[in-house]
């Protein structure tokens, strides 16, 4: 993947990507686990080598699970300290753009 240092629109559809990644891994995880469940009355060399496989492999999502939520914990405190920092070192900066997006905006609502 691709990744935009400025924070543009690419960064955001990586974050959304990854929480669409999260989710969708979530819900792999909980199938495989009620698919486990359901065959855990099924016998036999094969199936139990199945069910050992699958465990070990959902264990193994999990803890990426896991890692790739810390990543993304770690990444939005690292750009809330950046722009914390940035409006603390350029408050007239900081208080020019959000009174520009504040024009727009409203710009924007009274032309409904």
């Amino acid at each position: 993947m691709q990744s935009n240092p400025n924070g543009g629109p690419m960064s955001e559809m990586t974050a959304t990507h990854k929480e669409k990644l999260m989710t969708d891994l979530k819900l792999v995880i909980a199938d495989a686990e009620e698919l486990m469940k359901l065959t855990a009355g099924d016998v036999g060399e094969k199936a139990s080598a199945i069910r050992m496989r699958m465990q070990a492999r959902m264990e193994q999502a999990k803890v990426d699970l896991a890692r790739l939520q810390e990543n993304a914990v770690a990444r939005a405190k690292d750009a809330s300290k950046v722009a914390d920092n940035y409006v603390h070192d350029n408050p007239w900066t900081a208080i020019g753009i959000a009174a520009g997006v504040g024009v727009v905006l409203g710009m924007l609502i009274s032309r409904r």
